[in-house]
């Protein structure tokens, strides 16, 4: 897994390229699937809250490359954090 961490604009965001495998029955090749959390900075030491999470985002879709699929991820989330998604639950 790749993985990246980042502050923007009150929320810290993480991103990660999941290693995928192959799978001949459902047609999808070998690559990485983008995954993303988004959350809330507590105060004061207090624990971050989850604002949002995907394990699996553009439906599962498989990047040829660990780079592409984080920048696809962070790229969602710059757009949510900006847009104020309803996604984002804090």
């Amino acid at each position: 897994m790749h993985y990246r961490q980042m502050d923007f604009d009150g929320y810290r965001v993480y991103v990660g390229a999941v290693e995928a495998e192959a799978d001949e029955l459902a047609g999808a090749a070998a690559g990485y699937q983008a995954a993303l959390i988004v959350s809330r900075p507590g105060a004061a030491g207090r624990r971050e809250l989850e604002a949002y999470r995907d394990d699996s985002l553009g439906c599962g879709y498989r990047w040829s490359s660990a780079d592409e699929a984080l920048s696809y991820a962070l790229t969602r989330a710059r757009e949510m954090i900006r847009k104020r998604s309803p996604a984002l639950r804090c």
